[in-house]
């Protein structure tokens, strides 16, 4: 299960590194970096937005068969990927992986949820936080390594041979786990869709279209304001339906599990947001290579894989707090220790201190929020929670790519006017002249105080949940 889970996290984060070739082939004759972006923000939008319904699909049809139809969609998807020779058909092609990403995800988190008790949850949601950790920090190294090695392409080809172990490994020693009969809420799932897409689609676009009109008398905050009014009607039908609510709102009555969807929100939101900036001043500014950039990354990716472990062990025996709030904490610390070195003077190996920094705050963060989440759910609600919880994260990432992508764009006009008019654009490849370098790299560190701040909010809001190791133990014992 974590093998598959490992690769389609990896895949929101390895297009980061492989975003200025993927410009330079695909895109290379503008300055606008929001087209590259959707590259990033398709497959998000493919992966969020059916999220909701998947995880009722593996109730009702076995987690075990929703993961590996979506392990197939996934892969064969990665090969287009690799195949395209325009960013539209990219774009598409990301579409469709996260479409099977989606299907994949949320039966990963019910499985563990409904074989492991709480009491032993921990340290298998902590491999299972771990492995969100390193694959979103592993990402940036494996795409450097891949593009500067292979060319861009092989940041896809490379799931081929990691999709087809994982199909032959699930199909073998997965269980295959009782279903519930559910009935399927269709106007919930249309409306959540419509909403998620329209804010998604607004937030992303907005810097394009100058916050003005799209098409005719469209403006980008009519589309943004359709889908939060959409939203609002979707949770006011969650509470109304007759049949079973895709989002049954009553799991959000459990504190935690509130708290925790919260979190992850705001943990997606960053790691999503952070390396866009960091990647793109340390190759265009700084002239390191993909597989150098790449390289600042190891401390961060090899402590948050050691540590992980670790912390789920202590987290059956420890209220989450413990972990949570110093875990945050050091994220946001190390996120503000980067804006502080974001300039052409800073020595490069000390990129690698808050990037170490980094790694030993995320081993305190991922596997803590999932096993939090999830601890109090009844077996019948696996797949509705997990789906719900990664429908959040994924909603934090959207949010944070398309954020990043609007505060970058707004930043470098700030920083270098006229820098989007530019014929060249920053595109072409290689290290961008000094007269540009320092203002550009200004614009990043201006950029990356947003995800430093909102991550440091996190610690705030974690400190609302409650201790709550043994609530459940016996009851999850009786089902």
């Amino acid at each position: 299960m974590v093998i598959g889970f490992f690769m389609i996290l990896l895949d929101t984060t390895i297009v980061s590194v492989a975003n200025p070739a993927i410009k330079a082939a695909l895109d290379p004759d503008t300055a606008n970096l929001d087209n590259v972006v959707w590259v990033t923000s398709a497959y998000l939008l493919g992966y969020a937005v059916p999220l909701l319904i998947t995880g009722r699909l593996g109730d009702r049809f076995g987690p075990k068969n929703l993961y590996l139809i979506g392990l197939t969609i996934f892969t064969l998807a990665s090969l287009g990927c690799g195949l395209s020779s325009s960013l539209t058909i990219l774009i598409v092609f990301r579409a469709i992986q996260g479409v099977g990403a989606s299907m994949l995800t949320p039966q990963t988190m019910a499985v563990i949820t409904r074989t492991f008790p709480p009491n032993q949850r921990g340290a298998a949601m902590g491999l299972w936080g771990a492995t969100s950790g390193v694959a979103m920090l592993v990402g940036p190294l494996a795409g450097g390594l891949l593009v500067d090695g292979f060319g861009w392409e092989w940041i896809f080809f490379v799931n081929l041979p990691v999709g087809v172990v994982a199909f032959v490994l699930a199909w073998i020693l997965v269980p295959k786990l009782p279903t519930h009969d559910h009935k399927f809420d269709m106007v919930g799932v249309f409306l959540s869709a419509a909403a998620l897409f329209f804010i998604v689609f607004g937030l992303q676009e907005g810097e394009k279209y100058d916050w003005g009109a799209i098409w005719g008398p469209i403006t980008v905050w009519q589309l943004i304001a359709l889908g939060v009014v959409l939203l609002g009607v979707f949770i006011w039908q969650q509470a109304k339906t007759r049949s079973e609510a895709l989002v049954p709102l009553k799991l959000f009555l459990d504190r935690n599990f509130s708290v925790s969807n919260l979190g992850i929100a705001i943990v997606g939101f960053t790691v999503t947001s952070m390396t866009l900036p960091m990647m793109f001043f340390i190759q265009l500014a700084r002239g390191l290579t993909p597989t150098e950039a790449a390289l600042l990354q190891i401390p961060m990716a090899v402590l948050a894989g050691v540590l992980a472990p670790f912390a789920g062990k202590l987290l059956d025996r420890t209220d989450s707090r413990f972990l949570l709030v110093p875990g945050l904490a050091l994220f946001a610390g190390s996120l503000f220790w980067y804006v502080a070195l974001t300039n052409m003077d800073t020595p490069i190996w000390m990129f690698l201190l808050p990037s170490a920094m980094m790694g030993i705050g995320s081993a305190g963060v991922w596997g803590p929020l999932a096993t939090t989440a999830t601890r109090n759910l009844p077996p019948r609600q696996a797949g509705a929670g997990s789906g719900i919880y990664n429908t959040t994260r994924t909603m934090g990432s959207v949010l944070g790519s398309s954020a990043i992508a609007a505060f970058m764009q707004g930043r470098l006009e700030a920083n270098l006017p006229g820098a989007s008019d530019a014929t060249g654009g920053f595109g072409s490849g290689g290290q961008l002249p000094d007269a540009i370098a320092g203002p550009f790299a200004d614009a990043m560190a201006q950029t990356m105080l947003m995800p430093a701040i909102v991550v440091a909010a996190g610690v705030i809001v974690v400190l609302f949940m409650k201790d709550a190791r043994a609530s459940k133990a016996a009851e999850w014992e009786h089902h």
